[in-house]
């Protein structure tokens, strides 16, 4: 007989915090590649979000570099952004 599947289960890469692997760095948006293609889905909900908890109206139009900053700034006026443990 065989074992159910856990789908629930995340793969393993054999990676560990520990692994000496270093994260890739926060490119600046304008730097994007695709940065002047229009905003994503997810981008434009979470930007909505965001701008009618801080009372601001989300421009038309953004670039998904546009898009990211504007998210960053208004995450830093809603305190989304924010980590509480270390106040970053």
């Amino acid at each position: 007989m065989t074992e159910p599947r856990d789908d629930s289960a995340t793969p393993n890469d054999g990676l560990t915090p520990n692994d000496g692997v270093t994260p890739n760095p926060e490119k600046d948006p304008e730097d994007w590649v695709t940065g002047d293609e229009p905003m994503t889905g997810p981008q434009q909900s979470y930007l909505n979000t965001l701008a009618q908890e801080a009372g601001q109206v989300v421009p038309d139009g953004l670039s998904k570099a546009e898009a990211s900053k504007l998210i960053d700034e208004l995450q830093e006026r809603t305190n989304r952004g924010v980590n509480t443990s270390t106040g970053e």
